[in-house]
């Protein structure tokens, strides 16, 4: 420590290391109880490529029947361990985020430290919701649409578990920084770099963005199915022109 009793670079250094460390150890221990619960892990994990999944039955799809495939020897378990560790580092990420904010309160102000905390948690709880949205609604129609889209009947579709796992969590991780909108829109506003007039202008230009995003993410004929996804995006605008115009105001 310096003279005056404040820490020096080098004991801010040994602070942050010893924080990545309990970081990199509860997401390590959470990930090893995650990899010995591998029934239950993996009944979630693979609920959507069954027709019996809830929200195939809230809507009415007609059964189907997909079927995953392994095309190579060490597949399986490469993959069990990477679920395993996405899955530890969901769980330990309150204690993450709480690590990383108190090595970083220290240098705020009062009045930052009340805003950087309900930001934080704001954006972790959209995240989040972004992540169940995806799982509960987005990915199962994007699974239901792929999987069992054909070319010819000559031609017979096996998913790899592969290809299933990675589509899964790349989703989730699109549509958990998607249902960051809100608040990327409040600090902009806050910062005067947005205003409610200009996302209102702009309104149709951004509801056709919005669509070919949804295509993107769905690339599906089924226009039930690209409403279903655009309908949460959209919502996200509109609420970030209210939060926004709550600031400007």
């Amino acid at each position: 420590m310096s003279d005056d009793g404040s820490l020096t670079f080098w004991d801010h250094l040994d602070v942050l290391r010893s924080s990545i460390i309990r970081m990199i150890v509860a997401a390590v221990v959470m990930g090893i109880a995650a990899f010995f619960m591998k029934d239950w892990l993996f009944d979630i994990v693979l609920a959507p490529k069954d027709s019996s999944f809830c929200t195939y039955r809230l809507l009415g799809v007609e059964p189907f029947s997909i079927q995953l495939v392994n095309t190579g020897l060490t597949e399986q378990f490469m993959i069990h361990m990477k679920v395993a560790l996405m899955t530890g580092i969901l769980v330990a990420s309150p204690y993450i985020i709480y690590l990383l904010f108190r090595f970083i309160s220290p240098a705020l102000y009062e009045n930052e430290r009340r805003y950087s905390i309900r930001i934080t948690v704001t954006a972790y709880v959209m995240f989040l919701v972004g992540v169940v949205v995806n799982y509960l609604l987005i990915f199962p129609l994007t699974v239901r649409f792929l999987g069992t889209y054909q070319v010819s009947e000559e031609v017979v579709t096996m998913l790899t578990i592969t290809s299933y796992i990675d589509t899964l969590l790349m989703m989730s991780l699109v549509f958990g920084i998607l249902f960051e909108i809100p608040v990327i829109s409040w600090l902009l506003a806050k910062a005067g770099m947005l205003k409610a007039s200009w996302m209102t202008e702009y309104r149709r230009h951004a509801i056709v963005a919005i669509l070919i995003v949804a295509a993107i993410i769905t690339p599906t004929a089924d226009v039930l199915t690209l409403i279903i996804v655009s309908l949460p995006i959209w919502l996200l605008y509109e609420v970030s022109i209210l939060l926004v115009r709550s600031v400007t105001h």
